[in-house]
């Protein structure tokens, strides 16, 4: 690849890692092809994109980036695969029922970068899974801003039930 190429691939990096909040560092090393093919399907069906990236290059669009990477770079050792997702949770679900699903070790996470904070290691993965999507922490807000008017509503046609009830019985005495 020349010097040319290069510094292309950096600036659409670059431009990628600006674009998006989500960002997934793997380890997809030693699976086999079939593997692989399943899990680009997965993320396909999910809407993340996945990219095999050196690791050189990616570290060089990190620091041409605005964004603060904290110890990411750090973890650009080995294979890596990009992830990037709308949903800040999504690919870690989907590395966790992939690995659930084929009884496998891989992909391994190596990092993520969420809306603004780093998280390094696989051991990060569940607290990844349990973050909330923005469109789940909508629907909870929803849900509480209505629950104390639907109280209110229900109250009140109770209330005009019994009243209803009693203005009933005393008409007939």
């Amino acid at each position: 690849m020349t010097k040319e190429e290069k510094s292309v691939v950096i600036e659409e990096l670059t431009a990628q890692l600006a674009d998006n909040t989500n960002i997934y560092l793997t380890d997809i090393s030693g699976l086999n092809a079939e593997t692989t093919s399943a899990l680009r399907r997965a993320c396909f069906k999910e809407n993340i994109k996945l990219a095999v990236i050196k690791n050189t290059l990616l570290a060089k669009a990190m620091e041409a980036s605005d964004k603060d990477f904290g110890d990411l770079p750090e973890v650009l050792k080995g294979n890596t695969s990009l992830m990037l997702s709308e949903t800040g949770n999504a690919p870690a679900k989907l590395i966790k029922e992939f690995r659930k699903k084929r009884k496998a070790e891989k992909p391994i996470l190596k990092g993520a970068f969420i809306e603004t904070a780093v998280f390094v290691g696989d051991d990060q993965l569940e607290a990844l899974v349990n973050i909330k999507s923005r469109e789940e922490l909508i629907g909870e807000i929803v849900g509480l801003l209505q629950s104390p008017a639907k109280n209110v509503v229900s109250a009140l046609q109770s209330g005009g039930g019994k009243l209803a009830g009693i203005l009933k019985t005393l008409s007939e005495r």
